[in-house]
């Protein structure tokens, strides 16, 4: 699948994005949330290979195609490794599947109601080497707690000077400042990240574009000028804490917005289960989830 491919399957695909990238800080509540306990590893080897375990499964079922899963978001482990004797980025791709890599290292402590990104001194070398195993592009998570401006601009600010870095190598930058959709000021935070980032949007140089990927707002179509702004390839949700139910019902009152789900596509598989039964609960997930992402009202 080429770049040009690519860039078409993500911009008009009808379907979602799946996100496996649960790293190292969430992978222990992954894993349980599979039926795996803690004590069933002894070392972080030995964690991420259950999760990578897990991560394949999900991939080589049969339910998981780009028929209605448009792309996919690795861990960089994940990507390094290995799926049905292809690197993970190619078996993506050979299910028609667009993979992306999560890149940022984890969050900074709050401060004025946001928490942004820690640094990433080596994001040149790991952009290369994704864009090397045909990776197409990249997300990177801040959060917002408050209704704060000056923590808003600056999550943004950030965001969109990564996004350039990530541009510069080759790749799609998938911008993510998740508002906490328990915050008591949600409704005034989705208002002010709409605001800030539409005026880094009118600001960027040259004519890149970028993904963003957003908690479902308060307010129905509330991001509706993002969605239909000329910078912006796709606006993508993700679940935040909504149970699958919740989160597609509320996505599906969003228009052009496309789920971009982690533990509400995961949340019903478990390690035990046959082969037949894995492959029917994750299709059951994944139609759920494509419908919401596809049919609006």
């Amino acid at each position: 699948m080429a770049d040009g491919k690519m860039a078409e399957q993500m911009g008009k695909g009808a379907g979602f994005i799946a996100a496996l990238d649960q790293s190292g800080g969430s992978t222990p509540k992954a894993l349980k949330g599979y039926g795996i306990e803690e004590g069933a590893w002894s070392n972080d080897e030995e964690m991420f290979g259950l999760i990578h375990q897990m991560r394949s499964r999900i991939i080589t079922s049969p339910a998981f195609t780009g028929e209605k899963v448009i792309g996919a978001i690795l861990f960089e482990r994940t990507m390094d490794g290995q799926v049905d004797g292809k690197p993970t980025p190619q078996a993506l791709i050979d299910k028609g599947v667009v993979p992306f890599i999560k890149i940022d290292k984890g969050l900074e402590d709050e401060a004025n109601g946001v928490q942004l990104m820690k640094p990433m001194p080596e994001l040149d070398a790991l952009l290369a080497r994704a864009k090397g195993l045909g990776v197409f592009g990249t997300k990177e998570r801040s959060v917002i707690n408050l209704a704060n401006r000056e923590g808003i601009a600056a999550i943004v600010k950030q965001q969109f000077e990564v996004a350039q870095q990530v541009i510069a190598g080759g790749l799609i930058p998938m911008i993510e400042p998740e508002i906490n959709i328990k915050s008591p000021e949600r409704a005034e935070a989705d208002q002010i990240l709409l605001e800030e980032t539409l005026k880094a949007l009118d600001a960027m140089p040259g004519n890149d574009k970028v993904m963003l990927k957003l908690s479902i707002p308060a307010k129905p179509d509330l991001f509706k000028p993002l969605v239909d702004h000329p910078r912006v390839l796709r606006v993508v949700a993700l679940s935040g804490g909504f149970s699958r139910a919740e989160a597609c019902t509320e996505l599906a009152k969003n228009q052009g917005m496309i789920a971009s789900f982690s533990r509400a596509l995961l949340s019903d598989l478990r390690h035990g289960m046959s082969e037949a039964e894995f492959d029917g609960v994750l299709g059951g997930a994944i139609d759920e989830i494509h419908q919401a992402s596809t049919v609006k009202g």
